[in-house]
């Protein structure tokens, strides 16, 4: 599936019509460049699953966790990550449960478990967003 958007606000409604038919135990592999808009993306999906509190991009902190929403939702950044030697070290597999969806950005796992979805970003001429949602 392909789909354009215009707005910050678009990409995040994008999101929410993708958190609707999220059951749990799913994965959702972000690709594209800064700015791109991932963490914008994340926004609208961790709204929509009932996230109260305000999302940012987890850069500096590896993870972060929001688990007051309908699933519980972990948000990875591994920009910073050299090999994947260094997630296991971190105890990365408790957080892909039942109850739970993964979001990560810039990902370093080569074989990540359950339902997994990429979702490509690209930057048009215009400002636009191009974003192909790929389910594995």
């Amino acid at each position: 599936m392909t789909n354009v958007t215009y707005s910050p606000a678009e990409t995040e409604a994008l999101a929410a019509e993708i958190a609707e038919k999220l059951k749990g135990g799913e994965t959702l592999v972000l690709r594209g460049g800064l700015g791109a808009g991932k963490t914008t993306f994340t926004k609208g999906l961790a709204k929509a699953l009932g996230v109260t509190r305000n999302v940012v991009s987890p850069t500096f902190t590896l993870v972060r966790e929001y688990e007051e929403g309908r699933l519980k939702l972990y948000h990875f950044d591994l920009y910073r990550i050299e090999d994947e030697g260094e997630l296991e070290e971190l105890g990365l597999d408790e957080y892909f449960r039942d109850d739970s969806v993964v979001v990560i950005e810039w990902n370093r796992i080569s074989r990540l478990p359950g339902k997994v979805t990429e979702i490509v970003f690209t930057v048009n001429p215009d400002s636009s967003r191009t974003i192909e949602v790929i389910e594995r």
